[in-house]
């Protein structure tokens, strides 16, 4: 079927290219801070920060890592918005020879414990105003090492200052909280520039980020990505965006967009590293949801990608301030996470004249696995060919290959996609085929060009504005709540976020309310996974051996 879609790659992208380039992201991002030194790496709150900076800031953090007797290989997870910080901490876990664990910040206590167990994490390093979080389940977790950050740390005096006064007095966002023995950050860096550091050389098959995803069993799972998974993966985007790359002038320094959470894999990869191996610079979004920010931080950057959500998309693209932004040099819009509604594309390419360009990869996949060619004039309502070195089959239940024209699951098999799950050999067996391919979950179609699109999902999953939201957990969640005999959770369409979660509810007690139910919601779920719609009802559908049957709650919709 390969030579399906190879037909049909834009001019100037190979089928195949080198994914062996670089023994490690180490390697890779080692030579950009030599290659890109005095270029700006990141811009944030109106604050350039270059590649040597982060160079030395991430040589110095790797240090004082080191300094704690962790030993190779060993968890940190970071629990950071879109800060400097972050792709700092990345960079010296990554170049001190541990691994990094993404962490969504705004995770409950019982989230964040379960991660920080399920990884092993030694250390983290967190943002002040999720502190108390970590607080809560510090007796619990085996993470020993905290360094705390503040919005401001990396704006340099008085910048820093006033922003961090604020956030903390005026807008009052970091609750009270008290972790004794937590570093700050930039006491850290001080520390650590007094120490030694050993430069670790990870290997291809070493690992380098565990990256939680939803469990069908409810239960999260970090899937495990190595060095070599993540390196190809941004090769490959990278001679993707070929096309798109040729329209920026000679000499102009590609600039992005990061909006997207770098604790997102999509982010993580898309923006953070493959900007890294451009020589580009990405203008940090802490707080995507509060557009008048992201518009005021754009209002004065000329930039040419953007990576991005649906929902984004769309709410920028329906805002008053759109306007105040200078669209013209925008090359590239990626759509990913979750499906772009041709509503939205038709929208953002009418008023940017930039197509938005969809794009599928799950965490396991690093995460591109099929896109759009970039140089597409039109939204074309699929996720794309497979891209360089990556191949896509459609199977049914059996594992057999479906004809073409039929709906079968994808399955995707590349030097992307990720080793296993991580201590879970079981759940990683049932995902990953004979001959190596990785099935998805996903329904899909592919066409005489070797276009795929997906039709339907095979898990229950929900897919809230790019985020996996798995039922189970949520059932699981609800029914420890007293006065609930059962529950289900399903997908429901919205118009904002793609799908939202509606949750119907059995209960033994009738005395539990609507608003009683939301409140337990909060206390134990990330905002994403909370339900939009809480309905009662006296039973649940359920089949004759007594399974519920999610698909009629939601055909009744």
């Amino acid at each position: 079927m390969e030579s399906l879609w190879h037909k049909h790659y834009p001019a100037g992208v190979p089928a195949s290219i080198n994914v062996e380039q670089y023994p490690s992201l180490v390697a890779l991002v080692e030579e950009s801070f030599k290659k890109y030194r005095d270029l700006p790496a990141y811009k944030f709150m109106g604050k350039s920060i270059s590649f040597g900076q982060v160079d030395e800031m991430s040589r110095a953090f790797a240090g004082y890592l080191q300094s704690l007797g962790l030993a190779a290989g060993d968890r940190v997870a970071v629990m950071l918005p879109n800060v400097p910080q972050y792709p700092v901490a990345i960079a010296a876990i990554l170049r001190a020879g541990y691994v990094v664990v993404n962490v969504n910040p705004l995770y409950t206590p019982r989230e964040l414990e379960h991660q920080l167990k399920d990884s092993g994490a030694k250390a983290i390093v967190i943002i002040e105003n999720f502190a108390s979080v970590l607080q809560k389940v510090m007796a619990a977790v085996p993470t020993k090492h905290v360094v705390v950050t503040a919005l401001g740390d990396l704006l340099g005096f008085p910048k820093s200052l006033i922003v961090n006064t604020v956030v903390r007095k005026v807008k009052k966002m970091v609750p009270a909280f008290d972790l004794p023995g937590a570093v700050r950050f930039n006491d850290a860096l001080a520390k650590g520039r007094g120490k030694s550091y050993a430069p670790a050389k990870p290997g291809p098959d070493d690992i380098a980020v565990l990256q939680y995803t939803g469990g069908t069993t409810g239960v999260s799972k970090g899937a495990v990505l190595k060095h070599r998974n993540l390196v190809a993966n941004i090769l490959q985007s990278e001679a993707w965006y070929q096309p798109a790359l040729k329209k920026i002038p000679a000499g102009e320094q590609i600039v992005t967009i990061c909006a997207l959470p770098i604790y997102h894999i999509f982010g993580f990869n898309t923006n953070v590293m493959l900007s890294m191996r451009m020589g580009g610079c990405n203008i940090l979004i802490p707080n995507p949801r509060d557009l008048p920010a992201v518009f005021k931080a754009l209002s004065t950057e000329k930039f040419h990608s953007f990576p991005a959500v649906n929902t984004l998309f769309n709410a920028m693209a329906n805002h008053a301030d759109f306007k105040t932004v200078d669209w013209s040099h925008l090359k590239i819009s990626v759509g990913g996470g979750m499906a772009v509604q041709s509503a939205t594309a038709k929208l953002w390419l009418e008023k940017t004249g930039c197509p938005i360009v969809e794009g599928y990869g799950l965490s396991e996949t690093s995460p591109s696995a099929t896109c759009n060619p970039v140089d597409s004039t039109a939204y074309s309502g699929n996720i794309g060919l497979p891209m360089p070195n990556t191949e896509l089959k459609l199977l049914d239940d059996d594992g057999n290959e479906v004809p073409m024209g039929t709906p079968g699951e994808i399955a995707i098999r590349g030097p992307q996609v990720m080793a296993g799950y991580w201590q879970r050999p079981d759940e990683t067996a049932k995902v990953m085929t004979a001959d190596g391919y990785f099935r998805t979950g996903d329904i899909g179609t592919v066409d005489e060009r070797g276009y795929f699109k997906i039709v339907d999902r095979k898990k229950d999953m929900i897919l809230v504005s790019g985020f996996n939201v798995y039922p189970n957990e949520v059932e699981d969640v609800v029914t420890q709540m007293p006065g609930i005999l059962e529950c289900a959770a399903v997908g429901v369409n919205d118009a904002k976020a793609g799908e939202a979660v509606k949750l119907v509810i059995v209960r033994s007690d009738p005395a539990v309310t609507e608003s009683q139910v939301r409140a337990y919601c909060e206390s134990n779920l990330t905002g994403y996974k909370r339900p939009k719609i809480v309905e009662f009802r006296t039973e649940l559908p359920k089949t004759p051996v007594g399974k519920i049957l999610r698909r009629e709650l939601r055909d009744k919709t």
